[in-house]
């Protein structure tokens, strides 16, 4: 935390970030390593599989191999798995062990400035890992598009979704144990939001649900982007991580408050 006094306004968050930054000082290999879930997935499954299923069309008609159409999943998924796992375990172990936010609470920060502070610093650590798996991607040469320069800014949307939800469900968290329901959820997330298959393979009473959920917003917006295949329609998949995120940040606070100053 800055070892300046601390002013109260609207950026006082950037204290919280700070403070994981200098938290994370000697861990920074640690810190890079969730991007590499999403990369053997490519190489397993987009170029081992891509070999017996040379070509997918995608729901927008476009003929693409299988490896640059699983591509733009894989980024979407290091940017939630980079966002889940600071907004949920670190979390949950800053305030149920480490106190972290009583300490801060004793200072001018609010529960606003802790929320928004460690939704930012999610955001950077989920923003990383897209930007190295898109380094990976562009390596291995599964990236279609020009457009695809904006894959890895557009990452930090599903980071801002995943993040603000992943940090007001931690907050109902009463042990280690619980965190069983997380993996449950992010399972499905990542198997059965169009990661693998288009949408329209899916039967149709499965294709709402699967537009419902997060990933398959940001599988969607990704895949957009890395395929060229830009339209109006991706900012409805904007809008939609924007929206949940802005409702995470708020109900965060709101439970931080609550937990902490009741």
């Amino acid at each position: 935390m800055s070892t300046g006094v601390l002013t109260p306004g609207l950026a006082m968050w950037r204290s919280v970030v700070e403070r994981n930054v200098v938290g994370f000082r000697r861990q920074w290999a640690a810190f890079v390593t969730g991007f590499a879930e999403p990369v053997f997935y490519l190489l397993s499954l987009g170029i081992g599989v891509g070999s017996l299923v040379p070509v997918v069309v995608t729901d927008g008609g476009q003929e693409v191999g299988y490896a640059a159409f699983v591509a733009p999943a894989m980024l979407a998924a290091s940017a939630m798995n980079g966002a889940i796992m600071d907004s949920t375990f670190n979390v949950f172990f800053k305030l149920r062990y480490a106190r972290i936010y009583d300490a801060m609470l004793a200072t001018p920060l609010g529960p606003r400035d802790i929320a928004v502070g460690e939704v930012v610093w999610s955001l950077i650590r989920g923003g990383v890992y897209a930007l190295v798996f898109y380094l990976v991607a562009l390596a291995v040469g599964v990236v279609e598009s020009w457009w695809s320069l904006l894959a890895v800014p557009a990452a930090v949307f599903i980071g801002l979704a995943f993040s603000a939800v992943g940090m007001f469900a931690t907050t109902f968290m009463r042990s280690w144990v619980d965190f069983d329901w997380v993996m449950l959820v992010i399972q499905p997330l990542f198997l059965l939001s169009a990661t693998f298959f288009p949408l329209a393979t899916y039967p149709g009473w499965a294709q709402p649900i699967v537009q419902a959920t997060p990933l398959y917003h940001g599988v969607a917006l990704e895949r957009g982007l890395m395929l060229g295949e830009v339209g109006w329609g991706l900012l409805w998949h904007v809008a939609y991580l924007v929206v949940l995120g802005a409702v995470g940040i708020w109900a965060t606070s709101r439970r931080i408050e609550t937990l902490l100053r009741s």
